[in-house]
C-alpha cells in the first residue's frame, strides 16, 4: 500500500541525520579548536540528550511500541536542552561575532525548529506507540523503514532484531535513571546552571 506521507517520513530522517548528527559533530569539532568552552559544554549536554534519537532507532528496528514514545519525548527534551541553561546563554550571546557563532547559532534555532515542529507533528503517530492494532496499520509501519535501512546497513546479519531491541531497551533504561536522577536531584542544586554538567 502506497503511503502518501512515506516521503515526507524519510525527509524526516534525512534532515535529523544532518540537524542531529553531522552539524553538531562538526560544531563539537570546530569548537574545540577555536576553544570556545560554552559551546563545547552545550554540544556535550545536547549530546546527552539527543542520544534518545539514536536509542529510538534501536527501540524501532524490532518495531518495539515504545520507539514512537521515545521519539516523541526526544524531539521535546532536545528543544529544551538547547535553550535551558542560564549560564551558557550568557556566555554563548557574549562571544564575539564570528562565522562560527553564526553557524553555531543557526544550527541551534533549526535544531529547535525541527524538534518543536516534528514533535508536533509526531503527536498524530503516537498512537502507534499505545497499540497493538494500531502498530500493525501501514499508516505506522512507514516509520520502521528507516530504523530497518539503517540495520541493514551497520548490523547486517538476519535475526538479530531482538538483539539490538534489548540494546535499545538497556539504552533507554539508563537513560531513564538518569533524567530521574538529574530531575529529582541535580537540578534542584544547580537549577538552570550547566556549570557542573
Amino acid at each position: 500500500m502506497d503511503i502518501w506521507f512515506r516521503p515526507l517520513v524519510w525527509m524526516d530522517y534525512r534532515l535529523g541525520v544532518l540537524l542531529a548528527v553531522i552539524l553538531p559533530i562538526v560544531l563539537l569539532i570546530w569548537a574545540l579548536f577555536q576553544r570556545q568552552e560554552a559551546m563545547q559544554r552545550l554540544l556535550i549536554i545536547y549530546w546527552r540528550v539527543a542520544s534518545l534519537l539514536m536509542i529510538t532507532i534501536y527501540l524501532l528496528i524490532p518495531a518495539w511500541k515504545v520507539g514512537f514514545i521515545s521519539g516523541f519525548a526526544a524531539r521535546i527534551l532536545i528543544a529544551i536542552a538547547l535553550w535551558f541553561w542560564v549560564d551558557l546563554n550568557e556566555e554563548i550571546r557574549d562571544i564575539p561575532q564570528s562565522i562560527l557563532k553564526l553557524v553555531f547559532t543557526s544550527w541551534r534555532w533549526a535544531m529547535t525548529a525541527y524538534c518543536v515542529l516534528g514533535a508536533i507533528a509526531k503527536t498524530i503517530f503516537i498512537p502507534c506507540g499505545l497499540s497493538n492494532s494500531t502498530m500493525e496499520t501501514a499508516f505506522c509501519q512507514v516509520w520502521l523503514e528507516a530504523p530497518q535501512a539503517y540495520r541493514n546497513l551497520f548490523h547486517d546479519k538476519p535475526g538479530n532484531e531482538g538483539v539490538l531491541g534489548f540494546m535499545g531497551a538497556v539504552g533507554l533504561i539508563v537513560y531513564l535513571i538518569y533524567l530521574v536522577y538529574f530531575v529529582l536531584i541535580r537540578l534542584g542544586k544547580q537549577g538552570r546552571s550547566a556549570l557542573e554538567q
